[in-house]
């Protein structure tokens, strides 16, 4: 009998052991799924994030190194939610034009950078969110009276950026304007300034924050004639990664993290956002 039982409790504690390897390969530390890029940047303690260098309350670059906004903000919710600090944060500038290729290439691992959703970026990038819905504005000098909304854009300079759904769309509400592109919105801001261009045209809240700094110079004009959802960029087809991400942002919007990170941001000007609807779309 002893020899049995014995027997029995090799058998068990081998079964035991081998249910125990079986749930360390089915799940990493912290319950993430083994083999996720969830996992992967958890074990790595490490993650590159495109945001924006010029966009003043979304994301902007500090003189110390450090940057500041309300995208870099969202971006250091997903980090945390990782169990990575500040330390573990690679910073990488990302361009409205070189968005896509950045995510496409593994150059960063999520991009958070005032980055319109869109049918057609889904065919290049998947997308959590949104986090923030802007509108499309029009920006001009304090002095000009002849500009009031898009229709009095035939003839003008308008100023865009290379990539931008901005710069889409303003080709097709205002056809007889002629298009100015830019790398970065901050191009923009001098040859508005010493009217090289007439207006200025990219979503309300970065135009809003441009206006703030240009101390009376620079005014908003048309109201918002577009709805511009703001999505986080990762990679395509890592739906896993993507609707991760969705969790997260819906428990940061309930737990008060999301209107926090908004406060000490971009809620320095402009008014407290409604909570966005997420998009969980499902991939083709």
């Amino acid at each position: 009998m002893m020899a049995l039982n014995t027997s029995r409790g090799r058998i068990g504690a081998a079964t035991i052991a081998l249910l125990g390897a079986v749930s360390v390969t089915a799940c990493s530390p912290g319950g993430l799924p083994a083999d996720s890029t969830m996992a992967r940047l958890a074990d790595a303690g490490e993650i590159t994030i495109g945001i924006k260098y010029d966009q003043p309350l979304f994301g902007e670059m500090g003189t110390d190194g450090v940057p500041e906004g309300f995208d870099v903000e969202v971006g250091r919710i997903v980090a945390d939610e990782l169990g990575i600090d500040e330390d573990g944060i690679t910073w990488v500038e990302a361009p409205s034009g070189q968005r896509e290729d950045l995510l496409s290439s593994g150059a960063v691992d999520i991009v958070v950078a005032t980055y319109t959703i869109s049918d057609e970026r889904k065919e290049r990038v998947g997308f959590a969110g949104p986090y923030y819905v802007a509108g499309q504005s029009l920006m001009t000098r304090t002095s000009d009276a002849e500009i009031a909304s898009a229709l009095d854009l035939a003839g003008k300079q308008v100023c865009s950026v290379e990539g931008a759904t901005a710069a889409d769309t303003i080709a097709r509400v205002a056809p007889e304007a002629s298009l100015v592109l830019y790398d970065d919105y901050s191009d923009c801001i001098e040859p508005l300034r010493t009217g090289q261009v007439d207006v200025v045209t990219t979503d309300d809240v970065i135009l809003a924050a441009y206006a703030a700094d240009a101390e009376g110079q620079f005014k908003i004009v048309g109201g918002a004639f577009t709805a511009e959802p703001y999505g986080i960029g990762v990679a395509l087809e890592d739906d896993d990664f993507r609707l991760w991400i969705d969790d997260v942002l819906e428990e940061a919007m309930e737990d008060g993290r999301w209107l926090d990170a908004w406060s000490a941001t971009a809620g320095a000007i402009l008014p407290e956002p409604q909570v966005p609807h997420l998009d969980r779309y499902e991939a083709e």
